[in-house]
């Protein structure tokens, strides 16, 4: 069967099942020890996009009608999108047949059709998929180090006690699902910061200017349809109750077990009073209470960041493998394609 290219909202319930059928394949292969995909609100995960945003997925089937591997194609930023974020697995048993080249043209003829110049993947440094994207002449442009804290090993009376630790003048919120308005103008200006504290991963692609405060709210909306529950803790100043730090997780219907750190940031000012702890501690304790089910969380660090590696450190994070972060130009991409040919 030809390889085949849809929209989110044209996949059948047949075609959730099989793209998660392939996803916990690739997973028991390469990474035993992560959990497994659920196929409910697998259908919100893959259509639910910012509004600019486009995403385009491919299905490969072999002769028999299995689905032997899929890839997703992000374009964020509308018509004038410049780099492509690609997901893309194989089934174990198809490797080495070529379906990850068939299914990377198709991906890379999409993108450029829609004049995307450069392609983006995450790998993780101990999987196949290092080979393959290395032999396809993707460079690697930078490498994050994960790290897990296992909720079986947290000690709570420290993160208790790291969670109560907090300077005079602040006072600290917890929110679920998102931001109320009073918070959202002096919550997005401190995440124009986040560019002078690298080490996480943002909410949304990049700055949008005096439109950043509402393409937040428009984030924090999509991550909710594509079951994705928010968990967020701020600092705050007094007298002014504008909002000087905040902390983002997230859990998401399709891996409820696992947790995921995003952005922690502090503005320039209010450094060195140890807020970015005394939140990240917060966070852990709400966690607690409102997702019980929880195994682990995970987040990841630039290898640059020893401050945000020490924190997680003390809070009972634990490095356990690299992440790299491959791009790729289209053109270039395309030309070695058919050099293979």
């Amino acid at each position: 069967m030809p390889l085949k290219q849809l929209a989110p909202g044209e996949m059948t319930a047949d075609d959730l099942r099989d793209w998660c059928s392939v996803l916990n394949d690739m997973t028991a292969a390469d990474m035993p020890a992560e959990p497994r995909w659920r196929t409910d609100r697998l259908s919100d995960y893959l259509t639910g996009s910012l509004p600019d945003d486009r995403r385009f997925l491919f299905m490969d089937r072999d002769a028999d009608g299995d689905l032997v591997g899929h890839a997703s194609l992000i374009l964020f930023g509308g018509e004038q999108a410049g780099t492509g974020v690609v997901e893309m697995s194989t089934r174990p048993s198809a490797r080495g047949k070529g379906v990850g080249s068939r299914l990377l043209r198709a991906v890379a003829e999409c993108a450029k059709a829609n004049g995307c110049r450069t392609l983006s993947v995450e790998v993780i440094a101990t999987t196949p998929a290092v080979g393959f994207y290395d032999r396809h002449g993707f460079k690697r442009a930078a490498v994050e180090q994960r790290h897990l804290l296992r909720w079986a090993d947290i000690d709570w009376e420290k993160i208790e006690q790291a969670a109560g630790r907090l300077a005079a003048g602040y006072r600290l919120e917890y929110h679920a699902g998102g931001v109320p308005d009073r918070l959202m103008d002096s919550y997005a200006d401190v995440k124009a910061n986040l560019r002078s504290s690298p080490g996480n991963v943002a909410f949304v692609p990049e700055w949008r200017g005096s439109a950043y405060a509402p393409a937040l709210r428009d984030s924090f909306q999509t991550l909710a349809r594509r079951g994705m529950r928010s968990h967020i803790a701020v600092a705050i100043a007094e007298p002014f109750g504008n909002v000087v730090g905040l902390t983002e997780l997230v859990v998401s219907a399709q891996r409820p077990t696992r947790a995921d750190q995003y952005d922690t940031v502090v503005a320039p000012q209010h450094r060195s009073y140890g807020l970015a702890m005394t939140m990240k501690a917060r966070l852990l304790t709400e966690l607690r209470r409102a997702e019980p089910q929880l195994v682990d969380v995970q987040t990841w660090t630039l290898e640059t960041a020893d401050d945000v590696r020490w924190i997680n450190s003390e809070l009972g994070f634990v490095h356990d493998v690299d992440w790299y972060d491959y791009e790729a130009d289209v053109e270039k991409l395309l030309a070695r394609l058919d050099r293979r040919r």
